[in-house]
């Protein structure tokens, strides 16, 4: 099975730019379908209220189970102090199944961390070429997975590339995926130096062709098992650690279950006001 592990999806409120304004998916589904990619793990696009935005990538992962992975985006600082709530929320009402942080908004914090600890679940981080911030918060919570994504640098700094590879070797808990990197040896000198277990194939979709994204996973010309993992096998190995994340997120304490019916009802009430309206494919 290939599994797309990034990609976003729903509509961002600052319209300033491609990935806070709108990430339709009608055209990644029909390039994805074509490069015979099975599943994708959404994200929501950038917007300044996570829980709308995170809402929209639930409606359409809900709308097509079989096809969606959700991902629950979150501000390290903006949101911090309800962090946990939210993301609960993502998993126990929503089926979500990781955190995504973007280091150009706010690295990952350490309730970040300790919220993805105490749900099991993995982190996708974009460092924005900051790879230096891995050596901080990777050895201070082994038990979490880091995904980073871009191998470091969606901007292609060289730097940021040779760094996270080399994480990748160090660290047990951090991965990487291939997603927007153009530097094509950096993605052969990460199996070579990190092994093929630590790389995931992802896109950036809808802004970045999928089936090109999956076509430099095949240029690189692994042996079929160890093609296997980056397409599918390495992501489908971290969700299945974050499966019991669903069972476990209502015993875990932190949240009282007054302040979560109120986190539900307060959604519900957005779709009657019309503030949480579908978002449509």
């Amino acid at each position: 099975m290939i599994i797309d592990a990034h990609c976003h999806a729903g509509k961002g409120d600052l319209m300033t730019a491609p990935w806070n304004t709108d990430a339709p998916l009608t055209d990644y589904l029909r390039r994805a379908c074509a490069a015979g990619i099975n599943r994708t793990i959404l994200m929501p696009a950038f917007h300044t209220d996570n829980w709308q935005a995170n809402r929209q990538v639930a409606q359409i992962v809900a709308r097509h189970p079989s096809r969606f992975i959700g991902f629950a985006f979150v501000h390290a600082k903006r949101d911090a102090g309800r962090i946990f709530r939210m993301v609960r929320h993502a998993v126990v009402r929503w089926g979500f199944r990781g955190i995504k942080v973007h280091g150009y908004e706010a690295m990952p914090t350490r309730e970040v961390c300790e919220t993805a600890r105490a749900l099991s679940l993995p982190v996708l981080v974009d460092v924005a070429s900051r790879a230096e911030t891995v050596d901080m918060f990777a050895p201070q919570y082994p038990m979490v997975n880091f995904i980073i994504a871009h191998l470091g640098s969606f901007t292609d700094s060289w730097k940021a590339h040779e760094q996270v590879i080399h994480q990748l070797a160090r660290y047990p808990n951090v991965y990487a995926d291939t997603s927007g990197v153009r530097q094509f040896d950096y993605l052969v000198r990460a199996v070579q130096i990190a092994g093929p277990r630590k790389l995931l194939f992802g896109s950036d979709g809808p802004w970045l062709h999928p089936g090109l994204e999956l076509h430099k996973v095949k240029l690189l010309g692994l042996k079929p098992r160890d093609e296997a993992l980056v397409l599918g096998g390495n992501i489908s190995h971290l969700l299945r650690v974050a499966s019991s994340a669903r069972q476990l997120a209502p015993r875990v304490a932190g949240v009282g279950e007054n302040d979560f019916v109120k986190t539900d009802n307060d959604d519900r009430q957005r779709e009657l006001t019309g503030a949480g309206a579908k978002y449509r494919l």
